[in-house]
């Protein structure tokens, strides 16, 4: 069997250290900027649906929005209907830095994907879906406090 999972880490791994060398220069480090992105696409989404979309654990996600909201990038603001709800937003500061994040993630996909033809790029997608669909299922599996057997 082929390691495209080894690929797999060895791109992500590589494209994020690309991104937290380009924006340290903004005070973002270890993926933050991962955070921004889904908060300004989201405005008002709750911190456990910002972990499960990036897939990481909670105590990870809140340590990253703490210190996002600490350096002036996102706010959180209660739900008027449940006090205990704490919505996500980005400040002018987030807002303001997340072109420079898109177009780094746009750059990175034309590097990335150059010499692949429209239908190859189409098959690309649809099969990595399976791939994270398939590994989801572990995830939330294994969150929950189950171990898997090999």
């Amino acid at each position: 069997m082929k390691e495209i999972l080894r690929e797999v880490g060895m791109i992500a791994r590589a494209l994020d250290s690309i991104s937290n060398i380009e924006f340290k220069e903004y005070d973002l480090t270890r993926g933050q900027y991962l955070y921004i992105v889904r908060i300004c696409e989201n405005p008002g989404i709750i911190q456990e649906k910002v972990a499960e979309m990036i897939k990481v654990d909670r105590t990870t996600a809140a340590r990253s929005i703490k210190k996002l909201e600490t350096n002036g990038f996102i706010e959180k603001k209660e739900d008027p209907h449940n006090k205990k709800i704490k919505k996500l937003y980005p400040t002018e500061k987030g807002k303001s830095i997340y072109p420079f994040i898109k177009r780094e993630n746009d750059h990175s996909n034309l590097v990335a994907l150059q010499g692949f033809s429209e239908e190859e790029m189409e098959t690309m997608f649809h099969l990595l879906q399976r791939v994270r669909k398939n590994v989801e299922k572990d995830w939330e599996y294994v969150k929950k406090g189950n171990k898997r057997s090999y």
